[in-house]
């Protein structure tokens, strides 16, 4: 049994030496949990420990991998629009030097294309693609970069540039990866998607078993639209699939350009779209569900999870930490 352990966010400051100042901030919203302290992400422990990968049960995974404890990865979304706003946040991430990077959509703005994905995506990441192609620099000898679609990737005929520009496992459109302790299930929320995305629909045959399967500590689902939103798109109800009882721990997508947490029932869905487009959105009624809402700044969320914990920190450009929290097993 999973439960959601808030830490406060008046941490010390420390992200990268002599690159940014991490300033304590409150959460907007007053969550009724046990408070715990939990270090930012520079103040994380060296690696001492080897993790046993995850076993995956289908044909759209990755090969599983032994690595060293914790996992640092980072998860940002609407991020595809080349210009300064992607470039401080391409430069937080990468100062933090995470494990790997996985996206929540709309990668190649506006409209998909091949002639601007390197210029959105490889400019600022290819050091995590594997098997670059592009005209920036080495890429990734293994591949570390796992975008989900978005709808502007969708927008070029059949998503083609997506597929053509990224070296991704099973189908590229929805698939799983094992990372240690945590693994990933990467959704395609797009209407476009050929094996539908309602609740009856074959990819969603493809998640329960794929969840239900797994034996990692921690299985996070990454999609592009969201189930529950207060911005502006609102939520996406045909994407309401019963996670919970899947075996998932958090729901993580994009889609509207905010950073929102919400608590529906017990599980963790987070909002995270401000990557990088210049455009931020704003919030309509907030949802019962949602704790925390955050839209003035650029960012992205730094996840550290070993085997028996995963702090999620939303960080901003300028250093402020807007939401850090925790989930832990209980043993």
């Amino acid at each position: 049994m999973k439960f959601n352990r808030i830490s406060p966010t008046y941490l010390r400051p420390a992200l990268v030496a002599g690159l940014l100042l991490l300033a304590a901030c409150s959460a907007p919203a007053e969550p009724t949990a046990t408070l715990s302290a939990t270090a930012p992400p520079s103040e994380t422990a060296a690696p001492t420990e080897t993790a046993t990968p995850a076993a995956t049960a289908t044909d759209t995974s990755e090969p599983t991998r032994a690595v060293a404890l914790p996992v640092r990865f980072v998860v940002l979304g609407d991020f595809g629009f080349a210009g300064p706003d992607e470039a401080a946040v391409a430069d937080m991430i990468l100062a933090w030097e995470p494990d790997f990077i996985a996206t929540t959509g709309d990668n190649n703005y506006p409209e998909g294309a091949g002639e601007t994905i390197d210029d959105n995506v490889g400019q600022y990441y290819h050091s995590y693609i594997g098997n670059y192609q592009g005209a920036y620099g080495a890429g990734s000898e293994e591949n570390r970069f796992f975008p989900s679609l978005g709808n502007h990737d969708w927008i070029a005929p059949d998503a083609q540039p997506h597929f053509e520009y990224f070296d991704l496992p099973g189908n590229e459109r929805y698939y799983d990866v094992a990372w240690g302790p945590v693994q990933l299930f990467i959704v395609d929320s797009d209407y476009r998607e050929p094996d539908g995305i309602g609740l009856s629909s074959q990819q969603a045959a493809w998640l329960r078993e794929a969840l239900e399967a797994s034996n990692a500590p921690w299985k996070f689902v990454l999609m592009h639209h969201p189930p529950y939103s207060s911005a502006q798109h609102g939520s996406s109800l045909a994407l309401r699939w019963s996670y919970a009882e899947w075996g998932a721990d958090a729901v993580l997508a994009g889609h509207d350009h905010v950073y929102e947490r919400l608590d529906v029932d017990g599980l963790t869905y987070v909002t995270t779209g401000l990557g990088g487009y210049p455009a931020r959105y704003v919030f309509t009624v907030p949802l019962k569900y949602s704790l925390v809402r955050y839209r003035e700044n650029f960012g992205a969320l730094f996840v550290t999870v070993d085997e028996t914990s995963a702090n999620f920190q939303f960080i901003t450009i300028d250093g402020e930490i807007i939401d850090d929290f925790t989930l832990t097993l209980d043993n």
